[in-house]
């Protein structure tokens, strides 16, 4: 039996990634997608139904599994809609607060919630593995990173690398708050020891670059993920949305529940 599915943002890049990918593959259903009134016409002709509210959907499709790299307060919405019906509700949405993530992980105690900042595999064996070279490699090392992302791109630095800075961060029991610097201009003096920098580069039509340097005496350390398209990203969020179909609520499921 195919597993429902209802997309949102589907105009938008990631959405249209995703809509291809579900088609693809037998094992989802594609029951319908949501889009602004502004951009009706070009899911028209999407092959299911289309509406502006994703509530409308959850009536026939109460428990569907919804997808969404919207924007923060879209997806929040969203989330208070799934969590009335049950929905399972899988966000790759970047750009949250404090008090946002906070929401949604009281939202997870109702209903079944996923979120990761970056939906690519590959990302998120490295933020198992970085903490590891973090310590073995000891504070001898200074930690800078840098992200590229396409000219559309809304927030800076994007949201991997602010949960990579995380994991690197907690790694040398560091709070991120305290020690991120993401802009160095003019005479800034000789670099903080306890510093974590995060450099954003904007242009083209890139899906995503980040960099991790290990900056020793003598040598330098650097670890790099490219995405090459949006069908990494998508790919992973169909993995996701097959884990959470039929999970029970309790906790804000991510990336690292999946890969174990």
């Amino acid at each position: 039996m195919s597993i429902s599915v209802i997309v949102m943002g589907a105009a938008g890049r990631m959405g249209q990634s995703l809509v291809r990918a579900l088609r693809a593959d037998a094992s989802f259903s594609l029951m319908g997608v949501v889009e602004c009134e502004e951009k009706m016409a070009e899911i028209a002709s999407c092959g299911c139904r289309v509406a502006m509210d994703v509530s409308v959907l959850l009536r026939d499709e109460p428990k569907a599994v919804i997808l969404d790299f919207t924007a923060p307060l879209s997806s929040l919405a969203t989330a208070r809609a799934a969590a009335r019906t049950g929905a399972s509700h899988v966000i790759g949405t970047t750009g949250f607060s404090g008090e946002e993530k906070a929401e949604l992980a009281k939202i997870a105690e109702k209903t079944p919630l996923f979120w990761s900042p970056n939906m690519s595999v590959g990302i998120n064996v490295l933020l198992k593995l970085l903490p590891d070279l973090t310590r073995l490699l000891g504070p001898g090392y200074d930690i800078e990173m840098m992200e590229i992302h396409h000219n559309q791109k809304k927030d800076a630095p994007s949201g991997t690398a602010l949960r990579l800075a995380e994991c690197l961060a907690e790694a040398r029991n560091w709070s991120l708050a305290e020690s991120a610097c993401c802009h160095r201009e003019g005479i800034t003096g000789e670099r903080p020891a306890r510093q974590i920098g995060m450099q954003t580069l904007r242009g083209g039509d890139v899906a995503g670059v980040h960099t991790v340097y290990f900056l020793g005496s003598g040598e330098r350390i650097e670890v790099t993920h490219q995405a090459h398209s949006r069908e990494n990203f998508a790919s992973g969020a169909l993995r996701a949305a097959r884990w959470m179909h039929g999970r029970a609520p309790g906790k804000l499921y991510s990336m690292r529940d999946i890969l174990g």
